[in-house]
């Protein structure tokens, strides 16, 4: 028999505040050959992941995002999908509480910073992703994310039609029994840590492959 759920907060936002602080401390002192040793078997089963997942690169655009506190570095594999054919996008923040919007990113391209001082493509023309690299705080066996809070992702999946495929990228630390989601959160496809591929069947995340 499956365990329980437990029962929703009392406050919903207060629990994710405290949340999101545990893991984000937890992942920040984690050492850095540790994450580095994670971080490639990661490219190893985000490799797995696009090829059960159609095994198409060449012509697609593929967003990721700049590592930010200890996160996965996306941009060594996303240089693997480049030379296989793919365009690579970052995330821009337009304007507070409005969808983000993608610019196509290479280790040449000119780069802003914006709050709390991520970088982004300077310029150039909003492109739509097909598949987006989203890393997350926290996760659970349903695949909902627990962000930083800004609702942005969540915003911008809305209204992007058709849907990009979503691939949330995480360490095995960030794995809770349940982020307590929010009528407005969307549910990643795909997550993949140091461990393996979870792949969302059946509203659960099951070992891929």
């Amino acid at each position: 028999m499956q365990p329980s759920p437990p029962p929703d907060p009392v406050d919903p936002a207060a629990w994710r505040l405290a949340q999101r602080r545990a893991l984000i401390n937890q992942r920040t002192a984690t050492p850095k050959d540790t994450l580095e040793r994670w971080g490639h078997a990661m490219d190893r089963h985000l490799a797995q992941a696009f090829r059960l997942a159609g095994g198409k690169v060449a012509g697609t655009t593929v967003a990721i995002c700049w590592p930010h506190r200890n996160e996965y570095d996306a941009r060594p594999f996303a240089e693997t999908l480049r030379s296989a054919g793919a365009t690579i996008a970052m995330p821009v923040v337009v304007a507070p509480q409005a969808p983000l919007i993608f610019r196509a990113w290479t280790a040449n391209t000119e780069m802003a910073r914006g709050t709390p001082g991520i970088p982004y493509p300077a310029s150039g023309a909003a492109i739509r992703p097909d598949v987006i690299l989203l890393p997350v705080v926290g996760f659970d066996a349903q695949g909902y994310r627990l962000g930083y809070g800004g609702g942005y992702f969540d915003r911008t999946l809305a209204t992007l039609n058709p849907r990009p495929l979503v691939i949330g990228t995480a360490y095995e630390i960030s794995r809770i029994a349940t982020v307590h989601p929010q009528p407005h959160d969307i549910p990643m496809d795909w997550v993949i840590t140091e461990a393996g591929a979870y792949r969302r069947e059946g509203g659960i995340l099951a070992t891929a492959g």
